[in-house]
């Protein structure tokens, strides 16, 4: 008889917080690797800033995802939620493990919500600021609210990342220059492109040739392929140019080494920059075709993040400027108050901001409008959800309804007992 295979023992939950069993499959089977490689569409991790941890952080590639939940944060409230609606990963837009971690423990709060899911099999993604920088990600969602709407965005007068992403095709990592005599070029052009350079997107055998003209004396121990030892050589060559990507590199220099006639071929390599994009990256910088007040831009964004506050750091006479300029970024953003600043904005909307960096935009006359960190994350949830079920369809995405804002309205009234009250919101 065949011996089989152990069966792979399920994940264990704590009792009473077990995963509905028997639910009927929704859509087409899929993976976690599947939706991990979804996200990646919609939410490049090449675009994640370097301190932040985004992509599948916790599960099973391998595990089946027929169902999805999609919130800002990963919290108690969340799992519970995760739970009930049986869902099989949640992509969890601020990272569920950020700082490194030692040790799991369910005597941490933070930890024990991860071993929850890690016992119930449910798989933890996040996109983070790889979705603030993608086009069409957030920091465009944002804007749309700044400019009053996306059609009024579309007719901007300017608009771009404060920080701009680069992109280096992997590809065209370097350029591998040859000089090779004209009656040998297109056997070495043919051999590196077997080798695997010269792709450029869709297109293969791209080079780039021109004529020129080498010199060069053989020494006493030298074999030239034409020429006499001793004697100064001209002649006439190509000049090759190739990309090439790092791992097809070592290869192409073999092949061209392999079939070029001279008994020292001449080649340099280029490594090649990243390019800039005027779409992807950190922030955005907003020019208004009709300049607006403080309280004109207030407006728009509380009725576009569905808030009534919004705090204000005013500069003396803040009231009488027109905001051509409006820098932007989501969440916590005040660290591009300087490119803001140097790249003319008078306006800074994000999220949230420290005291320091409230007296650091007054003193260079710059307005901060601050609506609360997830407020201006939150609204774009339905829509992350829906751009992955089209990068995976057959597989149902929920945007979560426990999920909900740490700082509520009622957290941030006045309290006269303790003679404390918040900075004047603009209503």
């Amino acid at each position: 008889m065949a011996r089989q295979s152990p069966r792979r023992p399920r994940p264990i939950a704590p009792v009473g917080r077990t995963r509905r069993s028997g639910r009927p499959p929704v859509g087409k089977p899929s993976s976690v690797g599947a939706l991990a490689a979804a996200m990646e569409v919609v939410a490049p991790a090449r675009l994640a800033e370097s301190w932040d941890n985004v992509g599948l952080l916790l599960g099973d590639r391998a595990a089946p995802c027929g169902r999805v939940l999609v919130a800002v944060d990963w919290t108690a409230s969340v799992m519970e939620e995760a739970l009930a609606l049986g869902v099989d990963a949640v992509v969890s837009y601020h990272p569920p493990i950020f700082d490194p971690l030692k040790r799991l423990s369910s005597d941490d709060p933070r930890q024990r919500i991860l071993l929850d899911a890690a016992q119930a099999g449910i798989a933890l993604l996040s996109p983070h600021t790889a979705l603030d920088a993608v086009k069409g990600g957030v920091n465009d969602w944002l804007a749309e609210g700044i400019a009053g709407g996306a059609d009024a965005l579309a007719r901007s007068a300017g608009f771009e990342p404060l920080r701009p992403a680069s992109l280096l095709p992997r590809g065209e990592a370097f350029k591998l220059v040859a000089f090779v005599p004209v009656q040998a070029s297109q056997q070495v052009r043919d051999a590196l492109a077997q080798a695997g350079a010269g792709v450029i997107g869709n297109y293969e055998q791209c080079t780039v040739r021109g004529d020129v003209t080498g010199t060069f004396r053989a020494g006493v121990a030298a074999k030239p392929t034409m020429g006499t030892r001793g004697v100064t050589q001209e002649v006439h060559e190509e000049r090759i140019e190739v990309v090439s990507s790092a791992e097809r590199l070592p290869w192409a220099i073999a092949a061209l080494r392999a079939v070029h006639p001279y008994e020292e071929p001449v080649f340099e390599v280029h490594a090649l920059a990243s390019r800039p994009s005027l779409d992807e990256g950190a922030g955005r910088l907003l020019t208004l075709r009709t300049p607006a007040t403080t309280r004109e831009i207030a407006a728009r964004l509380r009725r576009h993040l569905g808030t009534k506050r919004i705090d204000c750091v005013c500069p003396p006479g803040f009231e009488a400027v027109r905001h051509a300029r409006v820098a932007l970024c989501p969440g916590a953003g005040a660290s591009f108050l300087p490119e803001a600043a140097a790249r003319g904005a008078t306006l800074f909307v994000t999220g949230e901001a420290r005291h320091h960096d409230h007296l650091a935009a007054v003193s260079v006359g710059m307005t901060l409008l601050l609506p609360g960190h997830t407020q201006t994350e939150r609204g774009y949830m339905p829509e992350l959800a829906r751009r992955l079920a089209v990068a995976l369809p057959g597989v149902s995405f929920t945007t979560s309804q426990a999920d909900r804002p740490p700082l509520s309205e009622a957290s941030m009234r006045p309290v006269p007992a303790l003679g404390v009250r918040p900075r004047r919101p603009l209503r």
